[in-house]
């Protein structure tokens, strides 16, 4: 099963994910809560849309914008909406 872990811990974790570009999307409820927050950053992607982030902190330690989701994605990418992908050092292992 596909797992999402950053300095030590399973973030995320899901039989259930979709790849785009490389990247597993887990459904956002395959987010464990206790290690996100909210990130005022966006950036944009020509096909999918506008990116929002999450910033993880685990065992006291920040990594900034460590996951990315789009909450309304263009049509072409509407298979990750309600999706959460990950980068900055967070191992995905399948």
């Amino acid at each position: 099963m596909p797992k999402a872990q950053w300095n030590g811990v399973v973030v995320a974790e899901s039989d259930d994910t979709v790849v785009v570009e490389g990247n597993h999307y887990f459904p956002r409820e395959a987010l464990d809560d206790q290690y996100v927050a909210s990130s005022d950053t966006t950036s944009v992607c020509g096909w999918k849309g506008t990116a929002n982030y999450f910033t993880l902190e685990v065992n006291g330690e920040k990594n900034p914008d460590a996951a990315w989701y789009y909450a309304d994605p263009k049509p072409e990418a509407d298979s990750i909406r309600g999706r959460v992908a990950f980068w900055k050092g967070v191992e995905v292992t399948e």
